[in-house]
């Protein structure tokens, strides 16, 4: 549809008809401007990290949306994600504002790596479901669906370590309705983690995690450096 200029607006069609689409712009204007107000107020401090031992590297602004969870949004789930990419190639589309998506996480695959791209606090577009994506967390893990090579020892533990984390810190039980793949989100078009993600070792791991933690206070936010990918 052609966009309607200012000029077409200020002069041009019937009064009634251009104070309707008047009406419209400002809406959605307003609108816009509305989903950016949760979390304004909330301090974000360069390089603070959520989970201990991730390295932040900041993806788009256009990729999430501010907010201020849990006290806006409960965050009551863990989604879980393959890039379907490399682990170098997830985190530059993450950072690049036409992809449109990023996940909180993402998980290298030959060492466990953890890079922290969105806060915990604000909502990452990740899900494809926005209810999904307002009260989740998303985990983004390097490598493609048909390869189980990817999914590595050093990946699993990893990426169990935060999920037990961000479990115990928002109270979620750790089990299969709680901590979901990508393709068990409702309306979801994604098929990963795939048939080879070993869903019975991923969620002893991350029970294991979560008991070692108890009362060590391991888990606690802290800074870190901004990392290289």
């Amino acid at each position: 549809m052609e966009p309607i200029s200012r000029r077409r607006l200020l002069i041009g069609g019937g009064t009634a008809v251009t104070l309707a689409t008047v009406a419209a712009v400002n809406w959605d204007d307003t609108s816009r401007l509305w989903w950016r107000v949760p979390g304004v107020d909330k301090p974000r401090k360069d390089g603070e990290v959520d989970h201990r031992g991730a390295h932040w590297i900041a993806a788009s602004e256009a990729n999430l949306r501010s907010a201020d969870r849990p006290a806006d949004y409960v965050i009551d789930r863990v989604v879980i994600h393959v890039t379907q990419s490399d682990f170098r190639t997830a985190v530059k589309v993450f950072r690049d504002p036409l992809h449109a998506s990023a996940a909180h996480y993402v998980v290298r695959a030959s060492d466990g790596r953890t890079v922290q791209m969105v806060r915990e606090l604000d909502v990452a577009y990740h899900a494809g479901n926005r209810s999904y994506n307002e009260r989740s967390i998303g985990i983004e893990h390097e490598g493609f669906v048909d390869r189980p090579q990817n999914f590595t020892e050093a990946m699993y533990l990893s990426s169990a370590r935060l999920t037990a984390d961000i479990c115990k810190r928002y109270g979620i039980p750790v089990d299969r309705g709680h901590i979901v793949g990508h393709n068990e989100v409702p309306g979801a078009d994604h098929t990963d983690p795939g048939p080879h993600w070993d869903w019975k070792r991923y969620i002893r791991y991350v029970r294991e995690a979560r008991d070692a933690s108890s009362g060590s206070g391991s888990g606690s936010s802290g800074k870190a450096s901004p990392g290289k990918a």
